[in-house]
């Protein structure tokens, strides 16, 4: 049974179309990945299953009925991207009465909060007030508010924005505990390498549709060229037979091969292994999330633009 559900949900602003009859489901103790650019329709979306918005039309279902935000919300921890912490209050009293709000004994949050600033080394942070941290402390602070009350589903909306490397991996890590212990999380970005480090399995919305849905490794199954990544001893001169033609020579001593229709990779390794080659590694190159995301929505305008931004901040890395 699915922990969360969605079944034909659309929501519609005037004449635009913010979600358009997405459906999927997401089991217990699994990553979920939400991908798109931004206004794809992502956090429309996560409002209404956080019940902040109503759907115009489909259903939502919390392990197996209809969601009921006034029963259901307490099991759920929503981080949105937009900060939602009280700028002139200390980190610890907030974070006390954030558990408290959600439930918690005052007894409970103390312990709560103790456990996780001391796993995020947090501990001298305590009299601070939130207008004094930087983006990545305050986004540390809210990701603790969020699952200090041990939601069921867990929704975190680009957590690992403004966070430097090592405090990202650190959030990475917790991630991966909470799903070990049972929570089902939904991580939602534009980042498409930050999903495939960590998630199970991904839907891919496009201006308000749902355009791929299923595993990370079913995704990349589906959408190989069947290409594969020779190491050789000493980079040979090879000639192209029937069985595969050379995709890509680099100077690192490796080929890529794209084999051709109606043949399979013991017959690329046969036919190299004829002409002389000595092989030391042979490996299939599946495409990364974003080479995928890149085929289905290019030819959109708007998507071109925000793969062009994408594009240009890697290179700025």
């Amino acid at each position: 049974m699915y922990l969360l559900e969605t079944r034909n949900l659309k929501k519609y602003y005037a004449t635009q179309k913010a979600v358009d009859d997405i459906s999927f489901g997401i089991e217990p103790g699994k990553i979920f990945g939400l991908l798109g650019p931004n206004g794809a329709g992502k956090t429309t979306l996560l409002r209404m299953i956080t019940g902040i918005f109503y759907p115009d039309e489909g259903q939502i279902l919390f392990e197996g009925k209809p969601f009921d935000p006034q029963n259901d919300i307490g099991r759920i921890g929503y981080m949105p991207e937009e900060r939602g912490l009280y700028k002139k209050m200390k980190i610890g009293e907030q974070a006390l009465y954030l558990a408290q709000l959600r439930g918690l004994s005052k007894s409970e949050a103390m312990e709560g909060i103790k456990e996780w600033f001391v796993k995020l080394e947090m501990e001298s942070w305590w009299n601070k007030k939130v207008e004094d941290l930087s983006k990545g402390m305050s986004q540390k602070l809210q990701f603790v508010t969020t699952v200090l009350h041990r939601p069921k589903l867990i929704i975190l909306d680009e957590p690992f924005s403004g966070l430097d490397p090592v405090n990202s991996n650190v959030i990475k890590e917790e991630i991966h505990e909470l799903a070990r212990r049972g929570a089902t999380i939904i991580f939602s970005t534009h980042r498409m390498e930050q999903v495939e480090e960590i998630c199970d399995q991904i839907v891919l919305v496009n201006r308000g549709k749902k355009i791929l849905d299923g595993t990370v490794k079913e995704v990349k199954q589906q959408f190989k060229k069947h290409l594969f990544r020779v190491g050789f001893e000493a980079l040979p001169a090879l000639q192209e037979t029937p069985v595969f033609s050379v995709a890509d020579a680099s100077k690192d001593g490796t080929l890529t091969v794209k084999i051709n229709d109606g043949y399979g990779p013991n017959a690329v390794l046969q036919s190299l292994m004829q002409q002389g080659a000595v092989i030391h590694s042979f490996n299939e190159v599946l495409p990364s999330l974003n080479d995928i995301f890149i085929q289905l929505v290019e030819s959109t305008p708007a998507s071109r633009q925000f793969l062009n931004r994408e594009a240009s901040m890697a290179n700025g890395r």
